[in-house]
């Protein structure tokens, strides 16, 4: 199946660059490209794509409010944030938006093509290490007053032994690994817990697990 992609950066140098590897890449495809947050959240409501790569800094409507309106429908395609990890803030921000996932510029296209193609299938977070921390730091910090802390009533003892392993940042097939189970078992898993704990991706289940103290950030 083929990806179709969005992508959003007030950057026509990024856009090319991007436009010039995936050409080459037979399950990906560029099927509109935009130049603002505006522009972005019009053509994912026209055409529909499978992953928005989006840039965070944009003129008008920048890449956190596209993406909280993008997100904001029920069959929204998933968000990668472009981010030069300047503001940790910014990053934050785009969580809270429900972006499923962060790509740094300065890395190699082949990874963020890998990146892409991950994240459109919903099988793992494909985070540098900057990211992972980004994660960890936001994970760990307070809730706000109004939102009540994530419970973990309702999962089984193996679903808690998954949500520590996705915590951890594996893939399905590594936590199959870890835990000597079937590939399709912990998918399974995987899926109980986004519908039993009310997450919108893996982003969410990382964060609940190290809210819940599943997952230590310390090194």
């Amino acid at each position: 199946m083929t990806v179709r992609i969005v992508l959003a950066d007030d950057q026509p140098l990024v856009r090319a660059g991007l436009r010039m590897v995936i050409a080459d890449a037979p399950d990906l495809e560029i099927v509109g490209e935009a130049g603002t947050g505006t522009e972005a959240v019009r053509l994912v409501r026209e055409l529909r794509p499978d992953v928005v790569v989006m840039d965070i800094q944009m003129p008008g409507m920048d890449g956190i409010e596209a993406t909280r309106m993008i997100t904001a429908d029920t069959s929204a395609p998933r968000v990668l944030m472009l981010t030069t990890f300047d503001d940790d803030n910014n990053v934050y921000a785009a969580l809270r938006a429900g972006a499923g996932g962060f790509l740094v510029k300065d890395m190699a296209l082949d990874d963020i093509l890998t990146a892409t193609r991950v994240v459109a299938a919903g099988d793992a977070l494909i985070a540098p290490s900057v990211t992972r921390r980004l994660i960890e730091e936001f994970a760990n910090r307070p809730a706000p007053a109004a939102v009540p802390p994530q419970r973990l009533d309702g999962i089984t003892e193996r679903e808690r032994e998954v949500l520590t392993l996705v915590g951890r940042g594996l893939s399905n097939s590594e936590i199959a690994a870890e835990l000597f189970i079937g590939h399709a078992t912990a998918k399974t898993h995987v899926a109980r817990l986004l519908t039993k704990l009310d997450a919108r991706d893996r982003v969410q289940l990382v964060i609940i697990a190290y809210r819940a103290g599943l997952v230590s950030s310390s090194p």
